[in-house]
């Protein structure tokens, strides 16, 4: 939807719940676009800690969007972000202030996080996730290969035996599809860890390929670290038996 045909769409929406013609609807409706000073009731801005997220800076928001966290903070505070819910808040900032979908969902993670609704690595839903990611001098067939490989298995289980014997498992399970490697050469596979979900990309990268290692469905924060740890080592000690 271009962002025209979103705010015409807000607009009706606003005449039909109020009453309004076509036109008074529009100016109240635009009004909201417009900067406005801190209303008294605006929580504080958030600390300097909370204007980077996703690897996204504040300066890199205020340039695609016009505003930095800041002003978008205010923004859905007056929204009432806290008590509508995250998807509320991200479709708010797409159809009433035309901000690109993408980065509406990053301001509305920042701002959950600020305003300490959402913690670090934790999705909307409240489950806790944390990927980790290396690039590797190999295609993703190459990589696949290896990590078939029974006696490669056995090199990579002495880094992390548990982690390893999940994977080993879930790629001779009869019924897993396995690794599915698309025509671009983009492989990816999704299997269950005890109470987690790993999801496996393996991304081309100009002769490269970036291996990502999503788990989801964590027990909770303390979890996130000792994962994040545990995956380091197995794809960076996989990275090393690509290359011998």
């Amino acid at each position: 939807m271009t962002r025209a045909r979103a705010l015409k769409k807000v607009i009706r929406a606003r005449a039909a719940r109020t009453g309004e013609r076509y036109t008074t609807a529009r100016r109240h409706v635009l009004k909201t676009l417009e900067p406005r000073p801190s209303d008294a009731h605006v929580r504080a801005s958030p600390p300097a800690v909370a204007t980077r997220r996703s690897g996204i800076s504040d300066a890199k928001f205020a340039e695609r969007t016009g505003h930095g966290l800041d002003y978008w903070f205010e923004v859905l505070d007056r929204f009432g972000a806290v008590d509508k819910g995250h998807t509320a808040a991200a479709r708010h900032l797409s159809e009433a202030h035309r901000v690109e979908g993408w980065y509406a969902q990053g301001i509305t993670v920042a701002y959950e996080r600020a305003r300490g609704v959402r913690a670090v690595n934790q999705r909307c839903d409240g489950e806790y996730e944390v990927s980790v990611s290396k690039t590797i001098a190999a295609d993703a067939r190459t990589v696949i290969a290896v990590l078939r490989d029974r006696g490669r298995q056995r090199t990579l289980a002495e880094v992390d035996a548990e982690l390893v014997q999940a994977l080993r498992t879930a790629l001779g399970s009869q019924s897993a599809k396995g690794f599915v490697v698309r025509a671009d050469g983009l492989g990816r596979f999704r299997y269950k860890w005890k109470d987690s979900t790993v999801q496996l990309y393996l991304v081309p990268k100009q002769g490269k390929v970036s291996f990502v290692a999503t788990n989801s469905r964590l027990a909770g924060s303390a979890m996130v670290e000792e994962r994040r740890a545990r995956w380091r080592a197995v794809l960076t000690a996989l990275a090393t038996l690509v290359r011998s």
